[in-house]
């Protein structure tokens, strides 16, 4: 499975997205399993696409959970607290916490592979020694 970060998920949605052609690419070589999102990065993703499209673009991402193309990952109350170190951790970064739920969610559930635009992934390191696989 591949854990997706805020920015896909908008570009993959707003047509007028500067990254929506380069993230419909990556999607082509990705598994062909439901991405997963967390909690924060969907708060993030509907926000931004309120912003961008109003409630037809917020229901095309309702459409994908819907359809399964993405999946939630319910965080367990230990992950809660490793968000927060993580922040302070990278505060130098100013890791935020869909930033931070992603690597929380990669250590927790044993995955490396993130789709995202965020170049912040490649300093990030999961469980602080490995790095991201990251899509495109």
């Amino acid at each position: 499975m591949t854990l997706c970060d805020t920015g896909p998920l908008v570009a993959l949605i707003d047509r007028d997205d500067l990254h929506r052609e380069r993230c419909v690419e990556a999607l082509k070589v990705l598994p062909p399993r439901p991405l997963l999102v967390t909690w924060p990065c969907l708060t993030e993703a509907m926000y931004l696409l309120g912003r961008a499209g109003g409630m037809a673009a917020q229901e095309e991402l309702w459409g994908y959970l819907a359809d399964r193309l993405v999946v939630l990952h319910a965080p367990q109350d230990r992950e809660w607290e490793r968000m927060r170190e993580l922040m302070r951790q990278y505060s130098d970064a100013r890791m935020d916490l869909a930033n931070a739920s992603v690597v929380t969610a990669a250590e927790y559930l044993g995955l490396v592979r993130v789709f995202t635009l965020d170049s912040h992934f490649y300093a990030y390191r999961i469980s602080g020694k490995l790095p991201f696989e990251i899509v495109p």
